[in-house]
């Protein structure tokens, strides 16, 4: 539950300004999470969400930080693919991704910030994400690198 929960709050801070933690408790209390303040506080901490300034509005919004905690970001986005992927399998240059029910934007934001040189694209579903390699040969190595990943 803990990881479904941190990539939505992921997904909502790109999607929407959420200037405070009470915004964010609203969103996700809208899509059925029943959470605590305290428990968001410990979810933007284990994230690194920072505050920045949006050039849209002018108030500070959360964001995930980009500078210092980089690879700890990833780092966790890889456990987060870990924890929702239960398949993965390939098609001519392109691979599918099954996962736990709504974690198929979380995996695809994973694969995202892994930044795979041979990834033309990700589209995330519910519990389905359809990638789009540069070849064939592409989609094979990328699945063997992410059944490493899994293990």
């Amino acid at each position: 539950m803990k990881f479904q929960r941190q990539a939505k709050i992921l997904d909502l801070i790109d999607r929407f300004e959420i200037e405070t933690q009470e915004d964010l408790t609203a969103h996700l209390r809208a899509l059925g999470y029943n959470t605590t303040q305290a428990t968001i506080s410990r979810d933007i901490k284990e994230l690194r969400l920072i505050k920045t300034l949006s050039s849209e509005t002018g108030k500070y919004k959360y964001t995930s930080s980009n500078a210092g905690a980089a690879d700890s970001f990833t780092t966790r986005l890889r456990n987060i693919f870990r924890e929702c992927v239960t398949d993965i399998d390939a098609a001519q240059n392109m691979v599918v991704i099954k996962t736990l029910p709504g974690l198929g934007q979380a995996a695809a934001m994973a694969i995202d910030a892994m930044r795979a040189p041979d990834v033309v694209g990700t589209l995330g579903g519910d519990d389905t994400v359809f990638a789009v390699m540069r070849d064939n040969d592409s989609a094979q190595k990328f699945c063997t690198q992410a059944r490493d990943i899994l293990k």
